[in-house]
């Protein structure tokens, strides 16, 4: 039976491949697979690959948060988009390039994007939490109304979908950590919003499964009748939770607009192009995990910036074979690896008062 497949084997015979990718680009470098394996290990590839991680690897740890709690936010794209465009368009209006108060516009726009991000988090939490709405329903309204509304204001500011371009965020780098083979350019020499992916995913790691919110947050997506009889306000949980995946929905709209993109395109998908419902594939084949979450995102990215690479050397791969790899990828892991286990709660409505 298929359920029976050992994920150790799946496992072996998934690297038992790449080490034959990786010997058939080695023996023929002018085949497909080794121009797969040039652009692979070059460091514009890695590059491009952290910076691309960042809204979704944020997304999904924002969509962990809320999940756990009980509350199913597929509103995280909605999320996205809102933090960026509010990025954007406050550094535009403060002026880029300049600073107040010592902090550069770039910053208070990416202050700004966050608490916008936050805002909305906030709103469906209330409809969902004290008006007990559908979730699903909430979070894809929460979606629609982001995607007609960043263009719809930038039609108003810039007579445009589109924004005007602000200039990103420089790199930071660290002296003589920078020059480590490998490791230095990636880690030491890389924008600010990677740093911020890095802490969040530890910090996020840390709250989960070292602290009694952590604990709570669990409680409330698998048993909220046990966590309210303990004496924890479920309802209060689940709001801290959600208002949370929308802080941290936010770090990554407003970090890849601002330090990525440097602008923002409001036409068809919006600059954003999926990536929040990238980051609900990325933590259900992660198993609600943010480290694997991490890694995760990482795999995804790599792809795109593999496709990217390819598109600039003349290969013509198309950008919708590559965003549908997440999703057949959760397929796959559910078929032959194992199966994501919602929490027990997860969608339903906590009334502390019924029996």
């Amino acid at each position: 039976m298929i359920d029976d497949i050992d994920r150790r084997t799946v496992l072996g015979i998934l690297g038992a491949l790449t080490a034959l990718w990786i010997v058939a680009g080695l023996v023929f470098p002018d085949s497909w697979a080794g121009v797969l394996l040039s652009i692979t290990a070059s460091p514009s590839t890695h590059t491009a690959m952290l910076r691309l991680a960042v809204p979704i690897a944020l997304a999904a740890l924002g969509g962990i948060f809320a999940e756990k709690s009980g509350v199913i936010n597929i509103g995280l794209e909605g999320l996205l988009i809102v933090s960026a465009f509010s990025a954007i368009i406050v550094t535009f209006w403060l002026g880029s390039g300049e600073s107040t108060m010592l902090l550069s516009h770039h910053w208070w726009g990416f202050a700004v994007g966050v608490l916008a991000s936050t805002l909305f988090a906030l709103i469906f939490a209330i409809v969902c939490i004290d008006f007990k709405a559908d979730q699903i329903i909430a979070g894809l309204a929460v979606w629609l109304i982001a995607l007609g509304l960043a263009p719809f204001a930038s039609r108003i500011v810039f007579d445009s979908p589109n924004t005007a371009g602000v200039g990103r965020f420089q790199n930071v780098t660290i002296p003589v950590l920078s020059e480590i083979p490998f490791f230095g350019y990636l880690l030491f020499d890389t924008p600010p919003q990677v740093y911020l992916m890095l802490g969040a995913t530890a910090v996020g790691w840390y709250l989960l499964n070292r602290t009694a919110f952590g604990r709570w947050v669990v409680a409330s997506g698998e048993n909220p009748k046990a966590l309210d009889t303990a004496g924890v306000d479920v309802r209060k949980v689940r709001y801290a939770a959600v208002v949370l995946s929308g802080v941290f929905a936010g770090l990554g709209g407003a970090g890849f607009a601002l330090g990525q993109l440097g602008t923002f395109a409001g036409g068809g998908e919006t600059a954003i192009g999926g990536r929040g419902f990238i980051a609900i594939a990325t933590y259900l084949f992660a198993n609600y995990h943010p480290i694997g979450a991490l890694g995760g995102s990482f795999l995804f990215a790599g792809l795109e910036a593999l496709q990217i690479q390819l598109q600039n050397l003349g290969y013509a791969v198309p950008t919708e074979l590559i965003r549908t790899i997440p999703y057949v990828t959760v397929i796959v892991v559910l078929v032959f690896v194992g199966k994501t286990r919602l929490p027990e709660a997860a969608g339903e409505a906590y009334d502390s008062d019924e029996d």
